[in-house]
């Protein structure tokens, strides 16, 4: 029994529940930033240059006389560069509005009441002087 009360803490501990929800949340925005790359920004980058050599599609392009689909791996480059630039511009955001949030000036603290009266002993103090 002390094994399973030991594995049931051990599971149900704030950390294993928050990477858990990390992973769910961290998969589902992956199909967003997929599905942003994939379906709008790769076709808006790379439709011109498709039409300039007169492809359809870039997996097309391959190394005459091979099986060497170079044109694949540029796509998966493209896809990395703009992947990884459209997380840094998301990112950016989120890290400024942090930024913003914690420069919020707040009140200063009021004094203790040791500060208060310390402080006026001191005002006392200075006037019998």
């Amino acid at each position: 029994m002390g094994f399973i009360k030991e594995f049931k803490e051990f599971a149900v501990k704030g950390n294993v529940l928050d990477l858990a929800v990390a992973v769910v949340i961290g998969g589902a925005f992956g199909k967003i930033v997929s599905s942003l790359v994939e379906d709008i920004i790769t076709p808006a980058v790379l439709t011109p240059a498709l039409e300039a050599a007169n492809l359809k599609n870039l997996s097309e392009l391959v190394v005459p006389g091979t099986a060497i689909k170079y044109g694949n791996f540029l796509s998966q480059v493209i896809s990395f560069i703009i992947i990884a630039l459209s997380m840094f511009i998301i990112i950016s955001a989120i890290n400024r509005f942090k930024k913003k949030e914690e420069t919020a000036p707040s009140a200063p603290p009021a004094p203790s009441k040791e500060e208060v009266l310390l402080t006026e002993i001191r005002d006392i103090l200075a006037k019998k002087a």
